[in-house]
């Protein structure tokens, strides 16, 4: 599916431009938009990335993988990054597919990853296992996978297994089954929900396959990646406001997140007084609630 962003969406455009990515991915685990940004777009944060890339150790571990180069806060170190994290249909698609399980999404991680000549295969797996709660009644995160060089399938690139999402929650596939390995370049994106198996392919080639996956959780979930950490609050000052309520400065209602009873959006507003007043932070539902009550409680004269 192609999409031209030729014009600015407003929420209502956003949501009708986004509903058909919504069914795929829904239906089959995964959707590809093609052409979703300029390739200069893509090709100016991977090059604001390079010192980064370069001084990147490779992973230890067999799951990560030695011949695998990965960080983080990719948004401490790419002005460029930010309108790829800030995808106006990439959004709108998460939040429908999201917005039954909670009121308002978060930033899960950005990371950045080449996989090297020699990589093997990296073990199939679920997003979603590295929470505990039950699965199969909930999606907890969708992730975004943005090619900065040609992905294909002879150098590792993300294999996905179509459906897998319906299967049981530990299932893996067939030894006859190689799933799919996508052909993706630069400006498309891959959106993949956390329930879908999958795994970074291996690379038969000399060439590096480079990309960053950014991931979107629900606003009540601890982040894979520490966000107040990744970036605090002098960092987080300096970004637009939409992404720092992102990143996670703002409540998820009621209450949760907060900082002394506020939106912790206040540590971005310069001093911040000692005392604050709490302040309730509901939902509809519950606001309606505690109205009902309030509205029958007898009051002194």
């Amino acid at each position: 599916m192609t999409l031209a962003l030729s014009q600015a969406f407003s929420t209502a455009e956003q949501r009708a431009a986004a509903h058909p990515f919504v069914t795929r991915l829904l239906a089959d685990g995964y959707v590809v938009l093609r052409a979703a940004l300029p390739v200069e777009t893509i090709h100016a944060c991977s090059a604001s990335l390079d010192k980064r890339f370069r001084l990147t150790p490779f992973c230890q571990g067999l799951f990560y993988g030695g011949h695998t180069k990965r960080f983080g806060r990719i948004l401490r170190h790419s002005r460029e990054a930010a309108e790829l994290v800030q995808h106006q249909i990439v959004l709108a698609i998460i939040e429908a597919v999201l917005g039954p399980w909670c009121d308002t999404i978060q930033l899960n991680l950005t990371q950045g990853i080449e996989i090297h000549p020699g990589a093997p295969a990296q073990f199939p797996h679920r997003d979603q296992d590295m929470w505990s709660g039950p699965k199969g009644e909930v999606e907890y995160l969708v992730n975004v996978m943005w090619p900065f060089t040609s992905y294909t399938p002879e150098n590792g690139s993300t294999v996905i297994w179509p459906h897998s999402q319906r299967w049981a929650s530990d299932a893996m596939p067939d030894a006859g089954d190689p799933g799919i390995a996508l052909t993706l370049e630069p400006g498309d994106v891959l959106l993949f929900l956390g329930s879908t198996l999958h795994n970074g392919g291996a690379n038969m080639t000399n060439e590096v396959r480079r990309g960053m996956i950014v991931s979107y959780a629900l606003g009540w979930l601890r982040t894979f990646e520490n966000q107040f950490l990744a970036y605090p609050p002098d960092i987080a000052r300096t970004f637009d406001r939409r992404l720092a309520e992102l990143i996670g400065y703002r409540q998820h209602r009621p209450n949760l997140g907060n900082y002394e009873g506020r939106s912790p959006l206040i540590l971005l507003d310069g001093d911040v007084p000692e005392h604050l007043a709490a302040t309730d932070e509901l939902r509809p539902d519950q606001q309606a609630m505690v109205d009902i009550f309030m509205s029958q409680v007898p009051h002194a004269a």
